[in-house]
């Protein structure tokens, strides 16, 4: 064992019991007070993120749930929700399935309407998929009854509705409700079954939207089995996703456009990215707590122990030495507080991430629980951070020791 790590983890002189917290003069206990506050600046830290990253990802994953990550449709459109239809056919579909970055492609079509029942009347878009339609966002959302089913032999009437749509037309699973299409200056109507009920707490889309059978929005347009409203692009990486759009754009005829979901939802996503400034204050200041936990243990240590770096200069150890010591004792406080952190913020976050003990206002925040990203790698960076940037706070103590003469202090003790 070199002699730096041996004095080192005697540079605390310990009671009885080992601990070093009932050593005489203040290092001991600041060594705990630093020790706690790394710990709390690393839980906090770690929990933050934690969370910050999990509001991001879930408010994501609603919004491309309703309209994927990327959108290819023709240019012809209009203002309204009539659309120009685009062929299944086409070379691009199998140009964009090989595209790299890209997990799925799926067909939809859209269409506006109203549902109406013995006293209400509200407007919708249904939202007509097809049998190769990614419908895990759904699923996932489901809360009531099941999703529709397509048989081969004719369009499906059964439709899913928001929970929103439910309460305001007082619509259960099994219901019969028949809904309004203006089409070619006319209305048409169609009967459709409630069979199963969505939430996702995004007011803007639950409000609106009914999914049902792609088939019978071709229908209503009078398009063939081959014609829809576009092409639902999902990708692998959403942190790819211009990359991947410009991949595909390439691809395209000059008569289909590209739109991304960010580029659809601007205004959304912009909120979505101010919160990592909010990621980036709070790590800004627990780092400074860290720091500053850490600066103050050091130089209590320091000053309590001038004798003894004393008495190790007048042994032959130069500065340099001295400073690996202090180092290495560093290490540790800071290595046993992220610990003791990183454990604590696991808990909690695997706790909340399970159990969804703190609850929110759906209508406020578009989920009904605390959203937790329960990911390695946040609690491995953190740490690695806090442990660089402590470890290069530890410069600002051990310039001191350079002004340490053995002479003096000797001579004073």
């Amino acid at each position: 064992m070199k002699y730096e790590r041996f004095i080192s983890k005697r540079f605390l002189p310990k009671d009885r019991k080992g601990s070093a917290a009932h050593s005489p003069g203040y290092s001991g206990p600041l060594v705990s007070i630093a020790t706690y506050s790394i710990a709390l600046g690393v839980l906090v830290m770690v929990t933050a993120v934690c969370i910050l990253r999990g509001f991001q990802g879930e408010i994501r994953q609603k919004v491309v749930g309703f309209g994927s990550h990327i959108v290819v449709q023709g240019y012809a459109m209009g203002n309204t929700y009539e659309e120009t239809p685009v062929d299944i056919r086409r070379p691009e579909v199998e140009r964009i399935r090989h595209t790299p970055g890209v997990r799925h492609v799926q067909f939809f079509a859209n269409k506006g309407g109203m549902i109406k029942t013995d006293d209400q009347i509200h407007g919708i878009i249904l939202k007509g998929v097809g049998e190769e339609f990614d419908t895990s966002f759904f699923a996932s959302n489901l809360v009531e009854g099941r999703l529709f089913q397509f048989p081969a032999d004719k369009p499906s009437n059964e439709v899913v509705i928001s929970r929103t749509v439910s309460d305001k037309l007082g619509l259960q699973v099994g219901d019969k409700v028949r809904a309004y299409f203006w089409q070619e200056g006319a209305a048409r109507a169609r009967a459709f079954e409630v069979c199963g009920i969505y939430n996702t707490d995004l007011a803007d889309f639950d409000e609106h939207y009914v999914v049902g059978d792609l088939r019978q929005v071709q229908r209503l347009n009078g398009w063939d089995s081959n014609q829809v409203a576009g092409y639902e692009v999902l990708v692998d990486d959403f942190a790819r996703l211009d990359q991947t759009a410009q991949r595909l754009l390439e691809q395209l005829g000059y008569e289909l456009t590209l739109t991304t979901v960010v580029a659809k939802n601007p205004a959304l996503f912009s909120w979505l990215d101010l919160l990592d400034s909010n990621i980036v204050l709070i790590i800004t200041i627990m780092m400074l707590v860290c720091v500053v936990s850490i600066i103050s243990a050091l130089l209590i240590m320091i000053f309590e122990k001038t004798s003894t770096i004393g008495i190790l200069k007048a042994l032959g150890v130069d500065n340099s030495g001295i400073r690996r010591i202090l180092l290495l004792k560093a290490v540790g406080i800071v290595g046993k507080g992220i610990l003791l952190g990183d454990a604590v913020a696991l808990l909690l976050c695997g706790l909340q991430w399970r159990f969804r003990l703190l609850r929110l206002d759906s209508a406020s925040y578009s989920m009904d629980a605390v959203p937790i990203d329960l990911n390695g790698w946040i609690f491995v960076l953190v740490s690695i951070g806090a442990l660089a940037v402590c470890l290069a706070a530890m410069l600002i103590p051990a310039a001191y020791i350079s002004n340490i003469h053995p002479a003096k202090t000797i001579k004073f003790d």
